[in-house]
């Protein structure tokens, strides 16, 4: 039975505990009943014109023909329209073109960013810092300015666009276990001239008489004190004795693909790339390039 409250005097709904609580039957504000019919209507609307509910093998699609995948494209459309005038640009000029025009780098290296997490940075590292696995193989690192095959521009492009693979091979059939040791011990204190073996094994013939290594084969300096792989005397022993990619078992594995074979990115992309790894900061300086049709990758091995 129904009741006014002693301390308000609005009626109750029967629900009393004690004389200070009860449920009253007082409707709710005017401002609050505004904004639930407010609120209902905002959900018909849009159920009406958005896709809203799903059906058994479809759903709803609204009179306003709007979808997340219309709208993506929309924006896309935008993006690619302002990106447009420097993808034509790109098309017909070299790395070494691109890296002389300002404004073109400026986008290179903003657009190459998402390039070179999604293909590089898995081997040589985020910002081309290198990395390094259990088995002592060190992808190199693309911000200093040590590099195997050269730092310019068109030496980084024709890197990506041809891969890279030097070949060192296995020489423990040919040098004995003393011969390894010599010639491991001297090259770990960056000195291989220290011994007369480094000339009369042929290791010059790769390394160079003053065993700084060969660009043109991608050979190692071995007088840094930088390495690829292992440079303790046992690692070094290990790369003397099984060889870079001799096909022994043992051999130290450095291979780099070619991205044209694989064909994951395009031409452009690939210039991007070349232009994104050199303003790492450690790429070689080159002759002031002029706007010219992409040069032939050539492909070292």
């Amino acid at each position: 039975m129904s009741e006014k409250h002693d301390v308000s005097g609005v009626p109750t709904t029967g629900h009393v505990w004690d004389e200070d609580l009860a449920d009253l039957t007082n409707q709710p504000p005017k401002w609050w009943m505004l904004g639930l019919t407010a609120s209902a209507l905002f959900v018909v609307v849009y159920c009406i014109y958005y896709p809203a509910i799903p059906l058994m093998s479809t759903f709803t699609e609204g009179i306003g023909g709007w979808t997340a995948i219309k709208e993506m494209e929309t924006d896309k459309g935008e993006v690619d329209a302002v990106r447009g005038k420097f993808e034509a640009k790109l098309k017909d000029m070299t790395p070494a073109a691109i890296l002389a025009d300002s404004e073109l780098t400026e986008y290179v290296t903003r657009s190459g960013k998402v390039l070179f997490g999604d293909n590089c940075a898995a081997c040589h590292g985020q910002n081309g810092a290198g990395t390094k696995d259990k088995e002592g193989f060190f992808a190199p690192i693309l911000n200093d300015d040590v590099w195997l095959y050269g730092g310019t521009i068109n030496h980084l492009y024709e890197g990506i666009v041809g891969g890279r693979q030097s070949m060192m091979m296995a020489n423990k059939d040919i040098l004995s276990a003393d011969e390894i040791d010599t010639l491991a011990n001297a090259i770990a204190k960056s000195q291989p001239n220290s011994t007369p073996l480094f000339a009369e094994k042929g290791c010059t013939a790769c390394h160079g008489e003053d065993g700084k290594g060969m660009q043109a084969m991608g050979s190692a300096n071995l007088t840094d004190n930088i390495w690829r792989f292992d440079g303790s005397i046992e690692g070094i022993k290990r790369t003397i004795n099984f060889g870079v990619n001799s096909g022994d078992p043992k051999a130290r594995v450095a291979v780099m693909p070619s991205f044209k074979e694989a064909g994951k990115l395009s031409e452009s992309e690939m210039k991007k790339l070349a232009v994104y790894v050199f303003k790492f900061g450690g790429g070689q300086a080159d002759a002031p390039a002029e706007v010219a049709a992409t040069p032939n990758p050539v492909t070292a091995k």
